[in-house]
């Protein structure tokens, strides 16, 4: 079978699409070279805009299932390098940009959807909780609320400022007495008052608080996503390809069944399920019964349909609901009740299941920048338009 040509490859290429710049990498001049070698084997580099680019995986796969696609290619090896300054210069010229973006997120380690396929199962709970267990244990850590229609981690961390803009239009996120790094729809509209958007509102949202807010430096950011199925996941999965999936479930087979659409939604869109939580797994009576009221095992049955880990039962606690109403995580408030000894035991997982350097903080790159400062000019952020 005869090989490819360089042009054939290129012309292949052009198919993947820079998710920041919206152009293909082709045009962009970010295919540093390809070299075809005899047994089919192609190597491919491309030059990113920063050394620490966020999306640096999206493009790997993007172009491997590219060239893997054509006739006579038996492999694809694909490296990076860095556009040099004079390269970023005329590609912010050809593009007539100030300069280049660097990334959604660029300065955060992992992110983490929290994810279920209806509503009333606590998503939002552990969410809040993770985020404060993990803070706890010492990692530095954010939560975005992205259920605009629900939103709900304002209150279940106990934030109520509004956030702040500063003189470069960057949204300064609030923090939690914990220390969680906190948005939400919930801090730009009237207490209690419904959004009514339509699909194309929730994305400019959504966009605007992953690539607007100053997170800073991040371990993790974990995102409460609404239930369901609908925009929000698709466009996270357009801004943000190395995203991984949690899904919470409860016991109860009628609620494992719903749960498994949110990682069949997460498989179509290319994102990774990292993992089940089964909250509301057990009711334990102060006498030291054990009832069983969301029924058992639909943790279990999901995660060994998934191929994935449970990563663990949250038990039934009042406490639990009491402390998320009132902004007090549990977590930190009682870190040794059962439930929160499960959280915790939950975020110990996923830090040893996830990298723990932050992109911007590796030892061959340069000190990542300050937050930029809350200037004069500092005023609350606009209800988005």
């Amino acid at each position: 079978m005869a090989l490819p040509e360089e042009a054939q490859i290129r012309e292949a290429l052009s198919t993947v699409i820079d998710p920041e710049l919206r152009r293909n990498i082709v045009e962009l001049g970010m295919v540093r070279s390809v070299e075809v070698k005899p047994e089919g084997q192609v190597d491919v580099v491309v030059s990113l805009t920063t050394p620490g680019c966020p999306i640096r995986s999206h493009f790997e796969q993007a172009v491997a299932e590219a060239v893997g696609a054509l006739d006579g290619v038996t492999g694809v090896a694909v490296g990076f390098d860095v556009l040099t300054d004079e390269e970023k210069g005329n590609l912010q010229q050809k593009l007539g940009m100030g300069s280049l973006p660097q990334g959604a997120l660029a300065q955060v380690g992992n992110v983490i959807c929290v994810a279920s396929g209806k509503g009333g199962v606590g998503k939002s709970t552990m969410t809040a909780n993770l985020a404060a267990a993990l803070t706890g244990l010492g990692k530095s850590a954010g939560a975005l609320d992205c259920d605009v229609y629900g939103y709900s981690i304002p209150r279940m961390l106990g934030v109520d400022e509004k956030p702040l803009v500063n003189g470069e239009r960057k949204i300064l996120p609030p923090e939690s007495d914990g220390g969680v790094k906190t948005m939400s729809i919930g801090y730009f509209v009237e207490d209690n008052s419904a959004v009514v958007w339509r699909g194309p509102m929730l994305h400019k949202a959504l966009q605007q608080f992953l690539e607007d807010v100053a997170w800073g430096e991040l371990d993790y950011l974990l995102l409460d996503l609404p239930p369901g199925t609908g925009d929000i996941a698709m466009t996270l999965a357009q801004l943000l390809p190395q995203a991984r999936v949690t899904i919470v479930t409860t016991p109860q087979p009628a609620a494992q069944t719903v749960a498994r659409r949110s990682a069949d939604m997460a498989d179509k869109v290319d994102l990774e399920v990292m993992g089940v939580i089964e909250n509301m797994s057990g009711f334990t009576t102060p006498s030291g019964e054990n009832y069983s009221i969301f029924g058992e095992g639909g943790g279990e049955l999901l995660a060994e349909e998934l191929g994935v880990p449970l990563l663990g039962q949250v038990p039934l606690s009042e406490d639990l609901r009491i402390h998320a109403d009132d902004g007090t995580p549990l977590v930190e408030e009682q870190p040794d009740s059962p439930a929160s000894e499960a959280i915790i035991g939950i975020a110990r997982k996923i830090l040893a299941s996830t990298p723990q350097e932050l992109p911007m903080l590796q030892s061959d790159l340069p000190p990542a920048p300050e937050p930029p400062a809350l200037g004069e000019n500092a005023r609350e952020l606009p209800i988005i338009q």
